[in-house]
């Protein structure tokens, strides 16, 4: 069982101490599985593979627009974050998931990775959007008129009618952290995003290739919370699984989770020696 919790739009100081928290929590087994659903204000944030030079703004610019800039744990190079943007953080045991057979299954980090770009894409399929995944590279991208969806079959079984790109954009950015098989920071969906933002950085150090959002590619305002339904069912299928959402933080153990809300003084320091980086 992955229980959902949706917490508004939070900074990303307080969103890495909620993630360490439950890490913590969920090291400990005082906790199940859990999948964060959020937004963050504006934010860009650099992976332990980030190059400085990917940040384009000056300090003065990333100012104006009230951009944060954060060093962090996950794997990757430097992405944005900030409002219109679904970020999920499934805090996850990859030891105890069970197959469809009922047979006990440990994932490893490439499989992990593969299953959340599998949601992502059957999301976007049913919004009516053609996406796909490139050899090489981690995230969902649009699918042009030469490719193929990587998913095609929507949830009665037939092929949907899907909305294609001119050119391959990137949608959907993906860079985790695995501790101890414990895994952390997660995805980011591009719902109804300001994509002028990306313009302050180049994208996980992609030069070639643009951000895109679902509202971008359906030219129309998508909810965001109708993401976050379709997305949370899709982590059911996914990952065979069932997704109570439930109502706060504090109803996952009874009392207080214990948050803090001040950045930690080593964005970047390493737990654990069998820690894991993707992106």
């Amino acid at each position: 069982m992955i229980s959902v919790i949706q917490v508004g739009t939070i900074d990303y100081a307080t969103g890495l101490g909620l993630q360490r928290r439950l890490v913590e929590l969920r090291k400990e087994g005082r906790i199940g599985d859990v999948l964060l659903l959020l937004e963050h204000s504006p934010v860009i944030t650099l992976g332990r593979n980030a190059k400085q030079k990917n940040i384009l703004a000056s300090r003065e610019q990333l100012t104006q627009r009230a951009v944060e800039v954060f060093e962090c744990d996950r794997g990757g190079d430097v992405t944005f974050h900030g409002p219109g943007q679904l970020v999920g953080y499934p805090i996850f045991d990859l030891r105890g998931f069970i197959t469809h057979d009922g047979k006990p299954k440990t994932l490893g980090a490439v499989e992990y990775v593969r299953r959340l770009e599998d949601v992502l894409i059957r999301t976007c399929v049913e919004f009516g959007i053609a996406t796909k995944r490139i050899c090489g590279l981690t995230g969902v991208w649009t699918a042009t008129d030469n490719t193929n969806s990587d998913v095609q079959v929507g949830q009665d079984g037939a092929e949907p009618r899907l909305r294609r790109s001119k050119d391959e954009a990137k949608i959907a950015a993906i860079g985790v952290h695995i501790s101890r098989g414990i895994t952390s920071h997660g995805f980011a969906l591009n719902v109804s995003t300001d994509l002028s933002f990306f313009d302050l950085i180049i994208p996980c150090g992609i030069i070639a290739k643009p951000a895109t959002s679902m509202a971008k590619e359906l030219t129309k305002s998508v909810p965001l919370q109708d993401v976050a339904y379709v997305v949370s069912r899709n982590f059911g299928l996914v990952f065979n699984s069932q997704m109570p959402w439930i109502e706060s933080l504090d109803a996952l153990l009874g009392g207080p989770v214990g948050v803090p809300v001040r950045p930690p003084v080593e964005l970047r320091q390493l737990h654990e020696e069998e820690d894991t980086f993707w992106a």
